[in-house]
């Protein structure tokens, strides 16, 4: 080796950096696992600590039970108080919540296709900028400002009902609100108006997933349908619908979840009869029951996870 070559490998490595933050850079530099291991220690911690520690804290505080003397909590395991579950007032509640969620993920589907189809296959520079403000805007405005803002809408004063009055439509108004399930004093305390908000709140959560799913879908494969003598209904039932169902399912993550676990619309818009949030509130702040609180929360946890591995093979991780 000349000493050339070795004049020019001593100069090809620099010397270290001086003062702290660059001795710091040399050593990340020369470890890149090391600052990998800082960067996500924090955020596992809280995740693990924060998140997870309270769930597990929630799952334990589930196996007590209440004290019905004196009104405290027994911290002996038992499974009395998922058996309380089970009992006709409480599970109840489970099947309304899960009927309503379900319900309003079908609905905001059947809203967000057409909405999504349009914006994925027509919609064009300034008219797919005005698609996304459409459907971002309500995003920015704050829940509880909208949840309000449809009470007065729905109320028996609001804008709704003079607007069925001035097109002399109040007969199919009241004939709504006579409804034995769905309806009561007005659409502002009714399971109706508690589902029309739940899909106003949650429907931008449906459209976005479906709308990306269905800009992956080849504009091709749809002519090809065509050209092959499909009509129109064979093509979206057997080249649309399949290719955007994932974009569909990822979308009902939100709004199933989301409708599974609120309760401040009920709280707000709907009957007397309550819904899984509020009876976690209710138990938990009225009641003192939080082992039965506990229980109440652990229900959606457990659906969703079955919920999310129905979701997992139909592919709607791969939308999101």
């Amino acid at each position: 080796m000349t000493a050339l070559t070795i004049s020019n490998a001593k100069t090809s490595i620099l010397p270290g950096r001086s003062g702290f933050f660059g001795r710091m850079s040399d050593v990340f530099w020369r470890h890149p696992k090391l600052l990998l291991f800082l960067m996500l220690t924090p955020p596992l911690l809280w995740l693990g600590i924060i998140y997870i520690g309270s769930l597990i804290a929630l799952l334990l505080q589930s196996f007590f039970s209440i004290d019905d003397f004196s009104g405290l909590v027994n911290y002996e395991f038992t499974l009395s108080t998922y058996a309380q579950l089970l009992s006709p007032t409480n599970f109840d509640i489970i099947i309304r919540t899960v009927v309503m969620a379900a319900l309003v993920t079908i609905a905001s589907a059947l809203i967000a296709f057409p909405i999504a189809y349009y914006a994925a296959r027509y919609a064009q520079g300034k008219w797919k900028v005005l698609f996304y403000l459409g459907v971002m805007l309500p995003l920015w405005s704050s829940y509880l400002v909208k949840v309000y803002a449809w009470k007065l809408i729905l109320a028996k004063e609001g804008i709704l009902t003079w607007i069925f009055e001035r097109l002399h439509l109040s007969w199919l108004l009241d004939g709504i609100l006579n409804l034995p399930v769905v309806g009561g004093n007005s659409l502002s305390v009714s399971y109706l108006g508690t589902f029309i908000v739940f899909v106003y709140i949650w429907l931008p959560y449906m459209i976005l997933p479906t709308q990306a799913a269905l800009e992956r879908v080849p504009g091709n494969l749809i002519e090809a349908s065509a050209d092959l003598g499909a009509t129109p209904r064979q093509t979206f039932r057997t080249v649309l619908l399949p290719l955007a169902l994932p974009g569909i399912v990822a979308g009902s993550i939100f709004t199933f979840s989301l409708t599974l676990g609120d309760y401040i619309i009920p709280q707000i818009i709907g009957s007397s009869r309550l819904f899984i949030g509020q009876a976690v509130y209710a138990q938990q702040g009225t009641a003192g029951n939080v082992p039965l609180a506990a229980a109440f929360s652990v229900v959606p946890i457990v659906i969703m996870a079955l919920y999310l591995s129905l979701a997992k093979k139909l592919g709607a991780f791969d939308a999101l």
